[in-house]
């Protein structure tokens, strides 16, 4: 079918790929609920997509047939391209109707040309800054997707180094993790030549480990974006870990005696998490630098600060909710954002925009009895903070009558920093005024 728009009347509606969230341009299909000539209701699902972190299910926009399926599962499209064709009650144009048969084999034609774009050959337009080009492609029709050509652009890989990186996807398609894999083993590729090397010359080791034997379970699509996403943060920036210790002896006592007086008050139950989220981004305030992300050469200093929460799922996954303009909000206003964004991660009910857009993340490790962490940055952030669990033990105090030992409620935090953009005088600064935040915080203060 040609691009060209249909018009309304003719009762064709070309359905595009919905805007699902900030920034997004771009999303995967994973499955179609309808099939070509089956009947589909306004609002009824018609497919499901994938983002970087949110399976979201699409509905139609309006009652009629699918006359035309446009791509298939697996395949990245970009935000606003037709993606389907739905015959609705109104009359089809003739044009529509009396296409001659060649010119649906010159859109068939136009289609193969289409594909072909997006094919390596071995005359592939070479990308900038790459220095292999003097070795041919070993396989003359390897489909790389858009996501792969962009993480190939941004690391100066060319088209014939792709081409070498072994695939794991369905049909020999090379996956994003087979990209950054290939990455994190120093791009052994880089320099490939045709010609027989010196056999006395160092070369990478082809190292076979024994992963030994057991049940075998296969990722799913979460857990294999989160490996992605992981491997991606370590490989690129260089982490750097302070920690400190808070005594939140007071802060545990304020909340213990006043939560049950909150939640009769404003419907919301007081969790620490709010607490944790006011205090964070009060020290943000005191230090904006932290709330940054790297782009290139240049360092992007956030306007908003949005703080991202680690969750995890039912699933075991792990997914990072944003409180947005945390620094705006009083604690009932965080409370309830929390407690709302919490229990849509709990019924897998979170949004594309949920989770966009966080600027500083904090991962309450504590939840799990963990006494501290070293959390990976959440990209395309500079900083992340974990939080380990508040535990009572003797310290000793200082008194009027003089040093004390006395039971108080200690927690360890632990700040992972991007070394490139974040120096130590910053981050330990940072994390040392967050705890500072805890310790001093008001007996006195009403709900």
């Amino acid at each position: 079918m040609s691009d060209k728009k249909i018009p309304v009347s003719t009762g064709i509606h070309e359905f595009k790929m919905p805007k699902l969230g900030e920034s997004i341009t771009e999303a995967a299909i994973i499955t179609w609920f309808k099939n070509v000539g089956d009947t589909i209701e306004q609002d009824e699902m018609l497919l499901e997509v994938a983002t970087d972190k949110v399976d979201s299910e699409v509905p139609s926009t309006v009652t009629g047939v699918v006359e035309e399926i446009r791509y298939k599962a697996n395949e990245v499209i970009k935000i606003g391209e037709t993606i389907a064709i739905i015959k609705t009650n109104g009359k089809v144009s003739a044009s529509k109707k009396k296409e001659t048969p060649s010119k649906v084999e010159d859109k068939s034609q136009k289609k193969q040309v289409e594909k072909k774009k997006r094919h390596v050959t071995s005359s592939a337009v070479e990308m900038s800054h790459s220095n292999a080009h003097s070795f041919t492609v070993s396989n003359e029709d390897r489909f790389f997707s858009p996501l792969v050509i962009s993480i190939a652009k941004q690391h100066h890989i060319s088209f014939e180094e792709l081409a070498r990186i072994q695939a794991t996807g369905k049909e020999g398609r090379l996956r994003k993790s087979d990209v950054f894999n290939y990455i994190e083993d120093g791009r052994p590729y880089q320099f490939a030549q045709p010609i027989v090397q010196d056999p006395t010359a160092y070369r990478i080791p082809q190292l076979r480990f024994d992963k030994g034997k057991g049940k075998i379970v296969e990722m799913d699509r979460m857990r294999q974006m989160i490996a992605d996403h992981m491997v991606y943060s370590k490989h690129t920036s260089p982490h750097v870990t302070a920690y400190v210790e808070a005594d939140l002896t007071n802060m545990v006592n304020w909340r213990n005696k006043h939560k049950n007086a909150f939640q009769e008050k404003y419907g919301e139950r007081l969790t620490f998490t709010p607490l944790f989220v006011e205090a964070v981004a009060k020290a943000i305030k005191d230090f904006p630098n932290i709330n940054a992300s790297v782009d290139g050469k240049n360092i992007i200093v956030k306007d908003d600060i949005n703080i991202g929460m680690a969750t995890a799922l039912p699933s075991g996954n792990l997914i990072v909710p944003v409180v947005r303009n945390a620094d705006s909000k009083n604690l009932q206003e965080l409370a309830t954002n929390v407690n709302d964004l919490a229990e849509k991660a709990r019924d897998n009910n979170l949004k594309a925009d949920d989770i966009q857009g966080s600027t500083f993340t904090i991962s309450n490790v504590g939840t799990f009895g963990s006494v501290m962490g070293t959390p990976i940055i959440n990209q395309p952030e500079v900083a992340i903070l974990a939080l380990g669990i508040i535990k009572k033990r003797p310290e000793v105090i200082e008194t009027e009558k003089g040093d004390e030992i006395a039971i108080r409620s200690m927690m360890y935090l632990s700040l992972s920093f991007d070394h490139r953009v974040v120096d130590g005088f910053l981050g330990g600064s940072f994390v040392r005024r967050v705890a500072d935040y805890f310790e001093q915080f008001d007996v006195d203060r009403e709900i």
